[in-house]
């Protein structure tokens, strides 16, 4: 198969807007008031995405672990601070049982995924190790940020049911078990359906990317096999030590509920 690669120029590029402009007719028509955050929206996918190109091809220059390694938990602790500032419950602290949880169970997934299955040498080559390990980061961390909002959420909503059930001789771990669960659930079925329609509903996007440069789909195919696994892998891991970190955060030595209403 060709491998060559069709450029796109940036007039082609400009052409692209005339789907913006098509957006903010729209908006205009039906007075939707979205034409200032569409323009906003345009700029900055100009603007982000072009500066993310220039600092990859720097980054994929780097020959020290240290400095790859320091990149990643960067990328970690801006998930983990993104996370804290949409899940609304701020009574209990939590960033930094977060940040451990992501970079503990983010860290291992894309070791794996490019030391053993896929063979990276070394494994920490950026051209990998970072794209891998982003993919991992911008599709758990939503997950996460799901699981947290729901179970701090019903903390809050069954915390008489939660209190009774200590009165009666539950330990914290008991007595908020189904609460613990559904936030495990709420956070994981994303990835869970995502999985259910690949490859049906929708074509993923690396896998389109390595299609449009050339490579073979069944390699592309191979490659997003492991992506959509890793990623509910570290789903299922980041979001189990969070919402057990934040969980315990939430209950004192003596098993009781530090939640209160009004205090959000």
């Amino acid at each position: 198969m060709e491998s060559s690669i069709i450029d796109i120029g940036l007039g082609q590029l400009a052409l692209g807007l005339l789907f913006i402009l098509i957006a903010g007719s729209a908006s205009l028509y039906h007075s939707l008031k979205l034409e200032k955050d569409l323009l906003t929206g345009t700029a900055r996918t100009f603007a982000q995405l072009f500066l993310l190109g220039y600092i990859l091809k720097f980054l994929f220059k780097i020959e020290d672990y240290s400095l790859v390694l320091s990149i990643f938990t960067f990328m970690i602790l801006f998930a983990a601070w993104t996370i804290y500032g949409r899940v609304k419950e701020k009574q209990i602290s939590f960033f930094l049982p977060v940040f451990f949880s992501m970079m503990l169970s983010f860290f291992f997934i894309s070791f794996i995924v490019t030391a053993v299955i896929v063979g990276v040498k070394p494994w920490w080559k950026p051209q990998y190790f970072i794209p891998l390990g982003g993919m991992i980061i911008g599709n758990s961390m939503n997950a996460i940020a799901i699981a947290l909002e729901r179970l701090l959420k019903e903390l809050r909503t069954k915390r008489y049911e939660i209190e009774m059930k200590l009165c009666l001789g539950a330990d914290y771990k008991e007595a908020s078990h189904e609460t613990l669960k559904n936030a495990m659930r709420a956070g994981m079925i994303p990835s869970i359906n995502a999985m259910m329609a690949v490859g049906i509903v929708f074509i993923p996007g690396m896998m389109t990317g390595q299609i449009l440069a050339g490579a073979d789909p069944m390699i592309a195919i191979r490659y997003q096999i492991v992506i959509m696994v890793m990623i509910v892998g570290a789903t299922a891991l980041g979001t189990l030590f969070a919402v057990l970190l934040v969980r315990n955060r939430c209950f004192s030595k003596g098993h009781q509920l530090l939640l209160r209403p009004g205090n959000r």
